[in-house]
């Protein structure tokens, strides 16, 4: 695909794979509009009041039908919006389609190559020559990190003059980060000290990103103001094991068309995510066991009625394989090689290094067969069989099938919008210095609130003397910080 920017009639500018799709995708937001009761409680309550009036929102993440109502949530609040998706696999077109003719300007497409992944990502940053974006809703950090990259590549570049080096890595990826910042330090040696000027904060929404947020505030690079929007309870738990109970499943059968149950299945890690993961397994009817490296997550899953063993132990007699640390080097191609013909391999962590997939292209003699796209039968030249690895590693629920549930992502995509309001409510009084930081309780019960109704629930009410006996407000928070659920 030519990577050239394109413009609708009222001068948006966009790129996307088929714009005609733009009225089955108008027809499926719908659709999600209705099971995404909290996003629009956030437009009924906030929208009058226009509290995003002057505000440019960037976004990084999966360009789905349900961000698709994040963002004309984060439009209908008054903001103007820039997206690309974070993933090369992820984008649902229609939904693409209809964002760009009718709401923001979207810059993706499913099936991406990596040059184009972070030509997009450029672009979606790209707010002309007065600067970046004011706010960035990003998941997996990589907006985050083009602008620190940049920042410090400029800085090295005032200083002596030196280029960014693409050869001086030999990680293929962030040699396309370099050669976009080296090429644009030639044409704007400040693009970047301009965003991060500009920047009032950052809303981030997985693990990995919040990470990298973590380590940039500990070493004392982090830029701009963070908001860790994985760790509230309503996104890490419905998202990550709510929404895998479903999106495994649906992502296995598109793909492969495998029956789950009587298989032997495998989930590498058991946080929230694995814990949807190997729930969806179980009641598929699979025998399920669990890789872990904690004490307290093993004894969880056992005490679930999971058998914990190593990889080493079941590398030879199971079916599916399922990653789900957040990790890296979870999977190598010699444990690939040692599996049953034909058994399947998928991750559902988030980036594509938690499986050893440089290892298996590298191979000596291994061939792929694409059987369809996103699935793929790796067969090894010792023993003429093979394994079917889903999404090139990358997160099969979104590379395979449509990702996770509008309820469920209603949850997640709620605290985005809480977040980007707080950061941009408070961006003159300095409440938010350059750390990352996590909703309060009572903001993430107000985001389970807003889903009640639409299951039919009725929330008890304290007494007074109830509260006061147990010392907390009658209308919440009720749980104090500190508390896990």
């Amino acid at each position: 695909m030519a990577l050239l920017v394109e413009k609708t009639t009222s001068g948006r500018e966009y790129k996307v794979k088929d714009m005609s799709q733009a009225d089955f995708g108008r027809l499926e937001i719908e659709l999600a509009e209705v099971e995404m009761p909290g996003l629009m409680s956030c437009r009924a309550e906030f929208g009058p009041a226009q509290p995003f009036k002057g505000a440019k929102i960037t976004g990084s993440l999966h360009m789905t039908i349900q961000t698709a109502v994040l963002i004309e949530t984060l439009t209908a609040l008054g903001a103007e919006v820039r997206w690309c998706s974070c993933n090369i696999f992820s984008t649902q077109d229609h939904a693409a389609a209809a964002i760009a003719r009718d709401s923001a300007a979207v810059f993706a497409w499913k099936g991406e190559t990596l040059q184009e992944y972070w030509w997009c990502t450029e672009r979606a940053l790209d707010w002309g020559p007065g600067g970046g974006p004011n706010l960035i809703v990003d998941d997996g950090g990589d907006a985050t990190l083009l602008i620190h990259e940049g920042v410090k590549a400029e800085e090295i570049y005032e200083k002596t003059g030196k280029l960014p080096d693409p050869a001086s890595t030999d990680n293929a990826e962030f040699q396309i980060v370099l050669t976009i910042i080296r090429d644009g330090l030639k044409t704007d040696p400040k693009r970047y000290h301009k965003m991060k000027e500009r920047l009032v904060g950052v809303s981030e929404e997985t693990t990995t990103g919040v990470k990298r947020l973590y380590q940039m505030q500990a070493n004392g690079t982090l830029l701009f103001p963070a908001i860790n929007v994985n760790d509230s309870v309503t996104k890490s738990k419905f998202d990550n094991l709510y929404g895998c109970r479903h999106s495994l499943p649906d992502g296995l059968m598109r793909a492969t068309d495998v029956m789950i149950a009587g298989k032997v299945g495998v989930v590498c890690g058991y946080g929230d995510v694995g814990k949807g993961c190997a729930a969806a397994l179980k009641q598929a009817g699979a025998r399920v066991i669990v890789t872990e490296i904690d004490p307290i997550c093993a004894l969880q899953a056992l005490m679930e009625g999971f058998q914990v063993l190593t990889l080493e132990d079941v590398v030879h007699e199971a079916d599916i394989f399922v990653t789900t640390t957040g990790n890296k080097d979870i999977i190598m191609v010699d444990q690939m090689r040692k599996m049953k013909n034909n058994a399947i391999v998928c991750n559902i962590g988030h980036f594509d290094n938690e499986i050893d997939m440089q290892g298996l292209e590298n191979y000596p003699g291994v061939k792929r067969i694409t059987i369809k796209p996103q699935t793929d039968r790796w067969v090894f030249p010792e023993t003429k069989t093979g394994i079917i690895v889903l999404a090139e590693g990358r997160l099969m629920n979104l590379g395979c099938a449509t990702g996770h549930p509008s309820f469920v992502m209603s949850c997640s995509f709620t605290n985005q919008v809480i977040a980007q309001l707080e950061l941009w409510k408070e961006k003159a009084t300095g409440k938010y210095e350059k750390k990352v930081y996590v909703l309060p309780k009572h903001l993430d019960e107000k985001v389970a609130a807003l889903h009640l109704g639409k299951l039919g629930a009725k929330l008890t009410k304290l007494t007074k003397e109830q509260a006061d006996y147990i010392s907390i407000p009658v209308e919440g928070p009720y749980k104090p910080a500190h508390y896990r659920y």
